[in-house]
């Protein structure tokens, strides 16, 4: 796969570019893996969203949606990709930082996540345009 740059990757995914910069950091993983994987599994949440919209406390922000969600069904959704350890540990790192981000600056948001609960952003204001 062709490794996608982290200016793209922000663009596609709603996570911004220090954000992935430092998670890769943070992780240890080159930054244009986990650009590759945040676009990939950009591409699946793009049609999964109600699942999260439906029961999920989220906020919309200059067009990107976060969720605030059970650390378990995110798990579940990554099972269906092949990321390695790292990989998943430095997306779930983006995915929360970024949502507690967006969470943080809503009006109504409270970006106070449980232990149990880790972020997910979609990088485009869906309610909008679906």
């Amino acid at each position: 796969m062709a490794t996608t740059d982290s200016g793209t990757a922000a663009r596609e995914s709603g996570i911004d570019r220090a954000m992935i910069e430092r998670a890769a950091d943070t992780v240890g993983l080159p930054v244009g893996e986990l650009c590759d994987a945040l676009v990939v599994l950009h591409a699946e949440l793009i049609g999964r969203h109600s699942e999260f919209e439906r029961d999920r406390d989220y906020v919309t922000v200059d067009g990107t949606r976060a969720y605030r969600v059970p650390e378990s069904r995110f798990e579940t959704l990554l099972d269906s990709f092949h990321f390695d350890g790292d990989e998943r540990a430095a997306i779930e790192y983006a995915h929360t930082e970024q949502a507690k981000l967006l969470f943080a600056s809503a009006v109504r948001g409270d970006d106070n996540f449980d232990r149990d609960e880790v972020g997910v952003v979609v990088g485009i204001d869906t309610a909008e345009q679906f």
